[in-house]
């Protein structure tokens, strides 16, 4: 679940039907946990907590002591500010901001008013935006939001898939299935295995999302602490700031322009796109493997495929999820691409840009929805797939050519090649070449023994250990 201090549940859902964005209409109910992160007023309540937490900081530190340290009673209110903030308190900023024509000092004069009753404060209130400018708020207030999308909401739903692979991994471990390499029939699998694939893949790609270290600066207009040290010059600001920075789990980046350079952030958007790409291949072989019928889809009641082919049970959980991803990915690969770069020591080509933040988690969300969705649906068809095995004996000539070798026949591939490539074969007619070969009695007897669903190796087990 969403920390309650960043969720917002809104009063009512937006106009479904004239949204530009299907986020906003048709998929409204299905984002509510990002809607308090990423949303506008998920920002100015992130930017509300910067600038009281600055205020605090500062308060508290004994060196400053033309700031005194704030009573209980007035710490709780500023704190009670930030845990009680609603969309009605987000409206009255984005008013002031009509006049104003700039956002974060929008809300800093919001601010001052809504705590001008408190004298003890307003004694200092001059301090609440004190040697900041606009991006040491807005930086380490997109951080928190990022943080909070990723840990509480993003990494939840890629483990949920993981869980559903992890599932049908261990459940069909043993389970042969013809693999099918350039879409043709090959050396078999289990079922279990594939799915163990897709979860080993994901589980590195989760871990990585997990790592990137998300940073942020607090060091003035360029980065140099300029009017720090014009009103306290012997103050070590730069370690202070460090303090604040990590006070919100986040990484302080000392060396910056105006704005904090975005390359974690890339980081992190390169790592989701990753991941995302990853489950656009699972869902591609998940939809092919129903259409060779070696998954069925459990079916929904009332829910209808096709408006004029009752038959149909589509694949549609894999079919949104593709798409979703898709859509995530183009966004979110434009991030990574645009965000590091910046005229100068700035430019405002990344605001514009970090407003739709919430768009390329708000897909990914969708798609792992879809995803987890579609692998509750799918329930294994042995006998397809037993079928398509016992159709495919020619995947034999793979073991058979390999033992030829170890006993010294010559030419083994090339006689395996002549038996069986473009044309099949028969059990009876592999088994005349195996008698006929000059290799012990054992070795023939255990190749005519075997059947292409006994060939996989160490697919079981290596199913049961992901």
């Amino acid at each position: 679940m969403v920390s309650h201090y960043f969720f917002l549940k809104p009063a009512m859902p937006a106009p479904a039907l004239l949204a530009l964005s299907p986020l906003d209409g048709r998929y409204f109910d299905k984002l509510e946990e990002l809607r308090g992160i990423f949303s506008e007023h998920g920002l100015i309540h992130n930017r509300v907590r910067v600038e009281i937490a600055w205020l605090k900081a500062l308060a508290a530190e004994p060196a400053l002591v033309e700031i005194a340290p704030f009573s209980p009673a007035s710490l709780a209110e500023l704190d009670a500010v930030v845990a009680r903030f609603d969309d009605g308190d987000s409206a009255k900023v984005k008013e002031i901001e009509a006049t104003t024509n700039h956002d974060v000092k929008a809300m800093e004069y919001w601010l001052k008013k809504r705590i001008g009753h408190n004298a003890e404060v307003m004694r200092v209130s001059e301090f609440i935006h004190f040697a900041c400018t606009s991006e040491d708020i807005n930086n380490t207030s997109h951080a928190l939001m990022l943080k909070v999308g990723r840990d509480e909401v993003l990494l939840p739903a890629l483990d949920r898939i993981i869980e559903r692979l992890r599932g049908l991994a261990h459940r069909h471990a043993e389970l042969p299935m013809l693999s099918r390499t350039h879409g043709q029939p090959a050396s078999p699998t289990t079922l279990g295995k594939e799915m163990a694939n897709i979860a080993a893949r994901l589980i590195r790609a989760r871990n990585g999302i997990a790592r990137v270290s998300l940073t942020a600066k607090f060091n003035g207009a360029v980065g140099n602490y300029n009017a720090h040290l014009a009103a306290w010059p012997d103050f070590d600001w730069e370690n202070f700031n460090r303090r604040f920075i990590e006070s919100f789990g986040l990484e302080f980046n000392p060396w910056t322009i105006q704005i904090e350079p975005h390359d974690t952030m890339a980081e992190l958007f390169d790592a989701m796109a990753r991941a995302n790409t990853i489950v656009i291949d699972a869902c591609r072989d998940i939809w092919m493997y129903i259409s060779l019928g070696y998954f069925k889809q459990k079916l929904k009641e009332g829910e209808i495929g096709s408006s004029t082919m009752p038959h149909k049970v589509n694949p549609i959980d894999f079919e949104n999820a593709e798409g979703n991803f898709g859509l995530a990915n183009a966004v979110l690969r434009h991030f990574s691409e645009k965000l590091p770069i910046s005229r100068m020591q700035r430019d405002l080509t990344d605001s514009t840009v970090l407003r739709n933040m919430g768009a390329g988690f708000g897909h990914s969300i969708l798609g792992a929805s879809s995803m987890e969705r579609g692998l509750g649906k799918l329930e294994a068809d042995p006998s397809r797939l037993a079928a398509d095995l016992d159709a495919c004996w020619e995947v034999l000539a793979e073991p058979v050519q390999t033992v030829m070798r170890r006993f010294g026949v010559a030419n083994p591939y090339e006689q395996l090649k002549e038996l069986t490539r473009g044309k099949g074969i028969t059990r009876d007619a592999l088994l005349t070449f195996i008698a006929m070969l000059d290799i012990p009695p054992g070795e023939r007897k255990r190749l005519g023994a075997m059947v292409p669903a006994d060939y996989v190796g160490k697919a079981a087990e290596l199913a049961r250990r992901v």
